[in-house]
């Protein structure tokens, strides 16, 4: 297993935070998700024979949350939905309880 960290833009809350962990640990090969709200980073473990860095890019992009440096309206406007939707999942899992 290789560790890997990807520094993002738009990361606001935990909204966004579940959101990550919970798109990201869905791919083959990652594990171990962890998100770090200080650093605005996503820690993961990745298989060695598999190379999904890009996968995890494209579904940290997807999500509204691209690797820094590469940020845009769309972007922004899209990790705003991400941010709902995760806020809306931990609400229910609090519920629940």
């Amino acid at each position: 297993m290789n560790k890997e960290k990807v520094i993002i833009e738009n990361l606001k809350c935990h909204g966004c935070a579940n959101t990550i962990k919970k798109g990201v640990s869905k791919l083959k090969g990652i594990s171990d998700v962890k998100i770090d709200m200080e650093e605005s980073s996503v820690n993961f473990q990745m298989d060695e024979n598999i190379q999904q860095r890009e996968n995890v890019l494209k579904k940290l992009a997807f999500l509204g949350y691209p690797e820094k440096g590469n940020n845009s309206f769309i972007s922004k406007a899209t990790s705003y939905v991400s941010c709902a939707v995760g806020r809306m999942t931990e609400e229910k899992k609090e519920v629940n309880r």
